[in-house]
């Protein structure tokens, strides 16, 4: 008699289908090249200037602003750590992923909540001008910001934020400041520690690498001198030398693949760095 043949559940059917099509991009020649065009062609044009979050303009592309959500729900961090503000387009959308969180956690499909702390963001910048500090201040989110002011490789400034994670678990790290290779370099020998394990230490703007040579001719970063590089520096250390997370624990990072992969458009393609315990 012939052994009736296990239906697959249709929720993980649809993974496994999800996960073979973005593995397959990374071989699809045409696509790539698409996706490479089309990044070169949108950063002349100030693309990523296009859109906003809640009111306050975000400088990213939707493709890093979806991936960005989806890190936040499966990780769900009670801290984020921010470096660049800007307009504060992306503190609004982490601490409204993060105020989101919360909701579920006291909502009724939850019995007992995670913590009478809401969830919250720290973001530091050398220079929050005056308009958009008054923006940020009279948003209806401000009440789970804290703003720093100076630069995020400072000495003092690394311990304040040292003491704003010194009462979490779970962390998260956006880089999206300076983007010459020393800054970045810094900041990720300054803030990676504090990525909890299995979250993320995202480093923006390393497509600054995959660009034609000169495309900067105005800014002090460029093809070999950028947040790529950096990342590309600080593997290296953390695999020749080590360093020992804020945890305790040793740290390593790997590039988030199935990210890059999926999203084809962005400007982190080498900067989704996950924690990972080997």
């Amino acid at each position: 008699m012939q052994k009736k043949r296990k239906m697959l559940d249709p929720i993980r059917k649809f993974e496994i289908e999800r996960n073979k099509r973005i593995k397959s991009y990374s071989n699809d020649i045409d696509l790539l090249k698409a996706s490479k065009s089309f990044l070169q062609k949108s950063v002349t044009s100030k693309y990523s200037y296009n859109f906003s979050w809640l009111g306050r303009p975000i400088i990213q592309y939707p493709q890093d602003i979806v991936a960005f959500q989806e890190i936040v729900w499966n990780i769900k961090p009670d801290l984020i750590i921010e470096t660049g503000i800007a307009h504060g387009g992306s503190l609004m959308l982490s601490a409204s992923l993060l105020a989101m969180l919360d909701l579920l956690d006291h909502g009724e499909a939850k019995i007992v909540p995670r913590t009478n702390k809401p969830r919250r963001v720290v973001a530091v910048d050398i220079d929050i001008r005056s308009h958009n500090l008054e923006a940020i201040i009279n948003h209806g989110l401000n009440p789970r910001l804290t703003l720093i002011e100076g630069s995020s490789i400072d000495k003092k400034i690394i311990e304040r934020i040292y003491h704003e994670a010194s009462e979490h678990e779970n962390i998260l790290i956006c880089l999206d400041s300076n983007h010459t290779h020393e800054h970045v370099l810094e900041e990720l020998e300054a803030y990676a520690p504090l990525t909890s394990i299995g979250s993320y230490c995202i480093v923006f703007d390393t497509l600054i690498d995959d660009m034609p040579r000169n495309f900067y001719p105005d800014k002090p970063w460029s093809k070999s001198y950028n947040p790529k590089t950096a990342v590309i520096d600080y593997l290296k250390i953390l695999h020749n030398k080590g360093r020992i997370a804020y945890d305790g624990k040793p740290l390593n990072f790997e590039i988030d693949e199935q990210i890059k992969n999926k999203l084809l458009i962005t400007v982190a393609k080498s900067g989704y760095l996950k924690r990972v315990c080997n």
